[in-house]
């Protein structure tokens, strides 16, 4: 019986000639992230057991960027808990503020992670590497604690959904779009620890940074990885960030997959995901008149270059409608930079926009955002979960840069052209 990609990783890191959907299977991997919260708890479990040596100083990647820069006591407290560690064992890939930014897309820009490799990190969204053709899933922070010391981790092999892309889609339709659209589709328990497996000529048609946001989302539809086919533009990619040696991997052609799912990237309009779950995705037909209070741009999922420009062309000549609130987080220090260099940064001030440094703050309601009670927020973050980003009563839609830019404008949900 064939593999797919990701059971073609899993094989390699297991030492194995193959693996089949079940199988229990101890893995060897290439890289182990923590950041400032789940970093705290792996440490704390690690000084239970007065184990504090780890398997290899250059395949952990300790990023603080949750509550950073601190926002209280408590989090300072965590960041020097993490500091203290990473110094103890010269790990590495420890990143400071100043040099910091949202783990999920500092690790592809640092080329920490390629094609091939099996990546666990104490942080769900942990799949958005799966853009480059690696394994890469969420775990607890206990299992990060023993994989920090062992290299190693347990898996139970998933089974996959293929979704065969094909088509080009219109135009400012994104990533951020595609996989809302997907994720309606299916449920938010559709690919229920499954591999999401991303395939098609429609892939052409897909940046890098399309190819991230889709992946950072499939633990959205419950999957315990999603993985994109590697093409020469992954390969690129890899070429300008990563000094790494890379494999790719290929499903056979008699794979096995629970369900395959064609889509056309060409039918699919502006979607935007309703209170209170990501499944909850609607196209313009559907909206409302949704009053609008604050708009966010940035995270792990929307914060890299092609966003903050899509955001900035969308501002650019225009303002902010007085009475709504837009705060901008470039993803890392390079995107801030570049962004800066390019003149995005001042198009979105000049706007009305606020710039922060990168971090994750407002997506977890965290800090640096935090909705009062029933207020609505526009964002471009990955989950709308009741009370995420604040109060209780406050509401979450999940959008593109561009939707989200409209709709600072406007002052309600509209898409780019109406403005």
């Amino acid at each position: 019986m064939g593999m797919t990609m990701t059971q073609k990783i899993l094989a390699n890191a297991a030492g194995k000639p193959e693996v089949k959907e079940g199988d229990l299977i101890m893995a060897n991997l290439n890289l182990v992230l923590g950041n400032d919260i789940t970093s705290s708890v792996a440490i704390d479990e690690l000084n239970k057991i007065q184990c504090h040596k780890v398997f290899d100083k250059q395949k952990i990647a300790l990023v603080p960027d949750h509550f950073t820069p601190n926002k209280d006591i408590k989090s300072a407290m965590q960041c020097q808990k993490l500091r203290k560690f990473a110094l103890e064992n010269e790990i590495e890939n420890y990143f400071e503020v100043g040099e910091v930014g949202i783990e999920h897309a500092l690790l592809p820009e640092k080329g920490l992670v390629v094609a091939g490799d099996c990546v666990i990190g104490a942080d769900s969204h942990t799949c958005t590497y799966g853009a480059l053709g690696a394994f890469s899933t969420g775990v607890g922070s206990t299992d990060m604690a023993y994989a920090v010391v062992t290299g190693k981790s347990w898996f139970k092999v998933p089974s996959a959904i293929k979704f065969v892309l094909t088509g080009k889609p219109k135009p400012n339709i994104s990533g951020k779009d595609i996989i809302l659209h997907i994720i309606g589709e299916i449920g938010v328990d559709g690919a229920r620890y499954k591999s999401m497996e991303f395939t098609g000529d429609g892939l052409n048609h897909l940046s890098m940074d399309d190819r991230f946001t889709m992946a950072n989302m499939a633990i959205e539809a419950g999957a315990k990885n999603g993985i994109f086919e590697v093409d020469d533009k992954t390969i690129d990619y890899m070429k300008q960030h990563s000094q790494k040696e890379y494999k790719v991997y290929k499903a056979d052609e008699d794979a096995k997959y629970d369900e395959i799912i064609e889509i056309d990237l060409s039918s699919i309009d502006y979607t935007v995901a309703f209170p209170h779950s990501p499944g909850n995705a609607k196209t313009k037909e559907q909206w409302k008149d949704v009053k609008v209070d604050q708009v966010v741009i940035g995270s792990c999922t929307n914060g890299r270059l092609e966003d903050i420009k899509a955001a900035a062309e969308i501002l650019k000549g225009k303002k902010v409608k007085k009475g709504v609130r837009v705060i901008v987080f470039p993803a890392t220090q390079a995107i801030y930079l570049e962004c800066i260099k390019s003149g995005h940064i001042q198009t979105l001030i000049e706007s009305g926009c606020v710039i922060s440094a990168p971090t994750c703050g407002p997506c977890l309601g965290g800090h640096m955002g935090i909705l009062a009670e029933n207020e609505v927020c526009v964002s471009t973050t990955n989950r709308n979960f009741l009370g995420r980003m604040g109060h209780i009563t406050s509401q979450i839609y999940l959008a593109s840069p561009r939707v989200a830019a409209a709709s600072a404008i406007a002052g309600k949900l509209v898409t780019p052209e109406e403005v």
